[in-house]
């Protein structure tokens, strides 16, 4: 028998569904959804500002602009992935056939043609931009995560698929951080090595999401939404009964307060991730050497991967995720601290010490972020009797979004507010002045914000009576 066609037991969410491959398979996705999101958040700005010129304040209010078209279609794919119905599932076939955009898309945006004027060059962009963010990636990314609740019922695998998934993810973002540079520089540098770079890494994103998504399978329905006291009659009702419309489905959303604050969490954690892109203006221009931004980019990266494999483990140490967060970001915060006061001090060795504190102190939430998503939708079925998971998971693409794109925004007007000259050997001070702001203190203050957040997240707990009651009746 299949591990995904098993019979439904008396606690499925006790029941193993998934083999290690499938695990592996699944977080082997995070590849294709890195190639495009790192290649993005580290690079785009300085592709823009110091390759072909453009002024970065536009280009912010260009990426402000193109969230107004993110935040319907995330909502929309969320309820058309809700209600697909194909032999391939409800999630898989979004997943698959959209990269093939995605990777066109991302070649589009490192591919603007030098000879275009100004005017041209930045509705090149925009367009590009928002193809890739607003259909594309929202399709894919979206269809992506809903596989955390369509692949399995059991809590611990879906940690175990979330960490994993967040393993490649980290380790994709590290082997683009610390690459694109030399790679730009191996193509001869200039806008057609940026083209060169993004269709190589467009090829391997491609690659391995179409792997990713032949190595699971989804649940059938009458596994997937059955309760165990159901019998076959019941359970094709409460499969009819599961598709609320889309104004229902948007009420059942607003109605969750642990979506809500899921979203600000997801939210908030681009928004440092794009701070942390600054890296590479900081290390150009403060520290003088561009090539400091790979060294931090292993300091960043590396320890957030061990700790992500640990992660299952701690979490089944500490019998559920809310602890594990909470105290993962006090941790955070601290190390965070501590690398401005180690920058003050001008000692690189314990500026990457105190980065990789802050890393460990990340890293367990990116691995429990899909189960807790997962809770967050088991919630509104336990209480609403209406599944909503696809929409429920337009948590991840919505915050990476808005996160990614308020982040970038942000960054491109305070660069343009400070007077930041593009592609100058020597910049302003008001601009060194801004970067060593954007780079050492919005992360700590962030940081501090999710803290108290995650505090709040008590989801876990609020499943607890409700599953109970499930049970008994």
């Amino acid at each position: 028998m299949s591990e995904n066609t098993a019979t439904v037991v008396d606690d499925p969410r006790e029941k193993k569904y998934l083999k290690w491959y499938n695990k592996v398979g699944y977080g082997s996705g995070d590849v294709g959804g890195n190639v495009v999101y790192a290649f993005i958040a580290f690079f785009v700005m300085i592709y823009l500002t110091d390759t072909m010129g453009l002024n970065p304040g536009i280009i912010g209010t260009l990426i402000m602009a193109s969230r107004i078209f993110d935040g319907i279609s995330d909502i929309f794919f969320g309820s058309l992935i809700d209600k697909t119905n194909t032999r391939m599932g409800k999630a898989r076939p979004w997943m698959f056939w959209a990269y093939f955009g995605c990777a066109a898309m991302i070649v589009a945006i490192f591919a603007v043609p030098p000879s275009l004027g100004d005017f041209a060059m930045y509705t090149w962009f925009f367009i590009t931009y928002v193809l890739l963010n607003a259909v594309f990636f929202t399709a894919n990314n979206i269809a992506y995560s809903t596989l955390t609740a369509l692949i399995t019922k059991n809590a611990e695998e879906r940690v175990q698929m979330g960490s994993i998934r967040f393993v490649f993810a980290f380790g994709t973002s590290l082997l683009i951080q610390v690459s694109t540079v030399g790679l730009v520089q191996f193509f001869g540098g200039g806008a057609e090595a940026w083209r060169s770079v993004a269709i190589i890494f467009a090829l391997v994103g491609l690659t391995v999401n179409t792997i990713s998504v032949f190595s699971v399978r989804e649940l059938p329905p009458e596994v997937l939404y059955a309760r165990p006291d159901e019998d076959a009659e019941e359970e094709q009702e409460t499969i009819a009964e599961d598709k609320p419309t889309l104004l229902a489905s948007l009420k059942l959303l607003i109605a969750n307060k642990y979506y809500l604050m899921i979203v600000l969490v997801f939210t908030l954690g681009q928004v440092v991730t794009a701070m942390l892109g600054m890296g590479i203006y900081f290390m150009t221009y403060i520290l003088g050497d561009v090539n400091y931004f790979s060294t931090f980019a292993w300091a960043i990266n590396v320890p957030m991967i061990l700790t992500l494999l640990a992660t299952p483990f701690v979490v089944k140490w500490a019998r559920g995720i809310y602890w594990v967060n909470l105290y993962g970001y006090i941790i955070a915060f601290i190390g965070r601290a501590l690398v401005i006061v180690a920058a003050f001090m001008g000692s690189i060795p314990l500026m990457l010490v105190f980065t990789a504190v802050g890393s460990i102190g990340m890293a367990p939430l990116q691995g429990t972020l899909n189960a807790l998503i997962a809770e967050a939708s088991e919630h509104t079925f336990m209480t609403k009797k209406k599944r909503i998971d696809g929409m429920m998971f337009s948590a991840t693409s919505l915050g990476v979004k808005i996160g990614g794109g308020i982040g970038v925004a942000v960054t491109g007007w305070l660069l343009a507010a400070s007077g930041y000259v593009g592609g100058a050997e020597v910049q302003p001070e008001s601009a060194v002045t801004m970067i060593q702001f954007m780079y050492l203190w919005m992360p700590a203050i962030i940081l501090a914000i999710v803290a108290v957040v995650l505090s709040r997240l008590k989801v876990e707990s609020a499943n607890k009576k409700p599953r109970r009651e499930l049970a008994e009746s």
